[in-house]
C-alpha cells in the first residue's frame, strides 16, 4: 500500500494527474490522507475516481498531536509500506506518524526552496527534522536539490531529482465556448493587448515590478488589460497601493479560477518575474505558459534555470527591473516572428522535459526500489 498525505490543498490538477497515472500502472495500490478543515475539490475528485480517501480535520498547530495519532492509526490499519507526504504540515504529521508506525519507506517531496532560510530561519530546524525522518526526498528542481545537499547537508543518495509532470495536451484542448465564457467574465470589452499574470501576491513573486512596468505600458496602450490571477497573499495591501495608479478599467484581479487551461487563452503576453534565482522551488507557471503557447517574459528562478533560454523559448529579464519588463512587452507586440519562434520552441522544450509519463515513471521507480 502506498499512502499519500497532503495538507491544506483545495484543488490540485497535479495531484489529480499523478493519482490517475499511478493507478493506471497497476503496480501500486494508492490511498490518500488529506489534512484539511473541510471537504475539498481534491477530495471530491479522488472519491469520484474510486480512490480510498481519509480526511483528518486540521485547524492549525493545535491539531498536530491528534493528527499524528490519527494518521499513525490509519497507516497501521491500511498496512502502508510506502508513505509519500506533500507540503509542510503533511510532512511533519505524516512522517512522524510513519516513523511511529515503522513504515520502511518514508518519502517527502520538497515543495519549497530557500524560502525558510531567507524569510523564516527559525523554521529551518523543522525542515531538518523532516529531512531526518525521510528515507528519500524528491527534489523538484536542481535548485531544491542543491539547497538540500549544500545548505541542509542531506546525503546525496537520499535526494532524487524528479520534475513535476504535466498532461501537456490539456493546455491546448480548450473549447471555444469555455474560452468565450471567460472572456465575457474577465474581458467583456475585448481590451487588447492582454498582459497575463498568475502569481500569489507575496513580495518575492515580483508582481510589484509588473505593475510598475504596466503603468508605463498604459501610456502607449491605453486600451490594454492587466489580468492578475491567484490574487491573494500577504503582500496584497502593497499591491493595491500600486494599483491606485492604474485606472480600474485596465486591470482585473482574480482570486481563483478553476479553468486554468482556458484562462491562459485570454493572454497575449504572459509574465512571471520572481525576485531571485532560488526563491521558486519549481515554478509550474513557466511550464504552463509555454505549453499554452503564450509568448512570455520571465526572470530565471526554480526550474526556469534549467531550461529557459533568452530569445529561444522566452524573453528573460533581470530581477526587479520594471523597465526591462516593459521593453520586452514592446518587443513581443512588435515582432510577430519572434513570438512565433518563442511559442514553437517553448512547446517543444516543455514536451521534452516535463511530460507526465516521465515524471510518473520516475516516481514508481522510486517507490519500488
Amino acid at each position: 500500500m502506498l499512502t499519500y498525505v497532503i495538507s491544506n490543498i483545495n484543488k490540485s490538477i497535479a495531484f489529480e494527474w499523478l493519482a490517475i497515472e499511478i493507478n493506471k500502472s497497476n503496480k501500486l495500490k494508492l490511498c490518500f490522507i488529506l489534512l484539511n478543515r473541510n471537504y475539498t475539490e481534491l477530495e471530491h475528485f479522488l472519491i469520484s475516481n474510486g480512490f480510498e480517501v481519509f480526511r483528518i480535520k486540521y485547524n492549525g498547530k493545535k491539531s498536530i498531536p491528534f493528527a499524528i495519532i490519527k494518521t499513525t492509526f490509519l497507516l497501521i490499519k491500511q498496512k502502508t509500506k510506502i508513505i509519500h507526504t506533500h507540503l509542510f504540515e503533511a510532512n511533519i504529521i505524516g512522517l512522524t506518524a510513519a516513523f511511529l508506525a515503522r513504515i520502511p519507506k518514508r518519502i517527502h517531496t520538497r515543495h519549497h526552496s530557500d524560502y525558510h532560510h531567507i524569510y523564516y530561519p527559525n523554521i529551518v530546524k523543522y525542515d531538518r527534522y523532516i529531512n531526518y525522518l525521510s528515507t528519500d526526498i524528491v527534489a523538484i528542481s536542481i535548485e531544491v536539490r542543491n539547497i538540500l545537499i549544500n545548505n541542509e547537508y542531506v546525503p546525496d543518495k537520499k535526494v532524487h531529482l524528479i520534475h513535476h509532470g504535466f498532461k501537456l495536451e490539456d493546455f491546448n484542448n480548450n473549447s471555444q465556448r469555455e474560452v468565450s465564457l471567460l472572456i465575457q467574465k474577465f474581458n467583456p470589452r475585448i481590451q487588447k493587448p492582454v498582459i497575463g499574470v498568475i502569481a500569489r501576491q507575496t513580495e518575492w513573486k515580483g508582481v510589484q515590478f509588473i505593475i510598475s512596468a504596466y503603468k508605463i505600458f498604459l501610456e502607449k496602450y491605453p486600451e490594454s488589460l492587466l489580468i492578475m490571477a491567484n490574487a491573494t497573499g500577504d503582500y496584497k495591501n502593497e499591491i493595491h497601493k500600486l494599483l491606485l495608479n492604474i485606472p480600474a478599467k485596465n486591470y482585473i484581479e482574480i482570486e481563483f479560477e478553476n479553468d486554468i487551461f482556458s484562462l491562459y487563452r485570454l493572454f497575449d503576453i504572459f509574465t512571471h518575474v520572481p525576485i531571485s534565482k532560488s526563491v521558486e522551488a519549481f515554478g509550474q507557471i513557466y511550464v504552463e505558459a509555454l505549453a499554452s503557447g503564450i509568448p512570455s517574459v520571465f526572470t530565471l528562478s526554480g526550474v526556469a534555470n534549467e531550461f529557459i533560454i533568452n530569445e529561444q523559448n522566452a524573453l528573460v529579464v533581470p530581477y526587479k527591473n520594471s523597465d526591462a519588463i516593459y521593453n520586452s512587452w514592446i518587443r513581443l507586440i512588435n515582432d510577430k516572428e519572434l513570438c512565433f519562434n518563442l511559442i514553437y520552441k517553448g512547446k517543444m522544450d516543455v514536451k521534452k522535459y516535463f511530460s507526465l509519463k516521465k515524471s510518473v515513471k520516475k516516481h514508481i521507480k522510486l517507490y519500488l526500489e
